[in-house]
């Protein structure tokens, strides 16, 4: 079952791109939090669509209010700082690594990719968290990108 809006975000530790380890719980323990999550670093809707949205949106978002904007993708720590380097994320965005998927499985939202050769990943969402509590969560159709964008997460603001 996949998390779903009241729900509590599972407590999973995630590493940052310098290699330090942050809990979702200290991610989002006390603040308004938009998370997004993709299938993987460098993949082209990801690159190319998803996570330049919420750069170009960042301040958006937080003039209503958002204190923290997450990505997450089942990549290693080096990985996320290659991408967030290549994509200018700057402290805009946090990126994550949610290096074996623990976080994915535990929000109910892994996808297995493995007939693209890319293995067991997270499905692509977006969820407003705040406070540790999941306030809405918007889950794309495998292979699109309509309703976790930036522009649709400010509409829900």
């Amino acid at each position: 079952m996949s998390i779903q809006p009241g729900d509590t975000i599972p407590n999973v530790n995630l590493k940052t791109p310098d290699g330090k380890t942050l809990s979702t719980e200290d991610l989002c323990h006390g603040k308004k939090v938009v998370l997004f999550a993709v299938p993987g670093a460098f993949t082209p809707t990801c690159s190319d669509h998803h996570l330049p949205g919420f750069v170009s949106r960042a301040d958006d978002l937080k003039k209503k209010g958002v204190d923290t904007i997450a990505c997450v993708a089942v990549n290693d720590h080096h990985v996320m700082g290659a991408w967030a380097n290549a994509r200018g994320t700057g402290d805009q965005i946090l990126m994550l690594a949610d290096g074996n998927g623990d976080f994915a499985r535990a929000m109910g939202l892994e996808a297995d990719i493995s007939a693209y050769g890319m293995g067991k990943r997270s499905r692509r969402y977006a969820a407003l968290i705040e406070d540790g509590v999941v306030k809405s969560i918007q889950v794309d159709q495998p292979g699109r990108l309509e309703v976790s964008t930036a522009e649709e997460i400010l509409k829900q603001l």
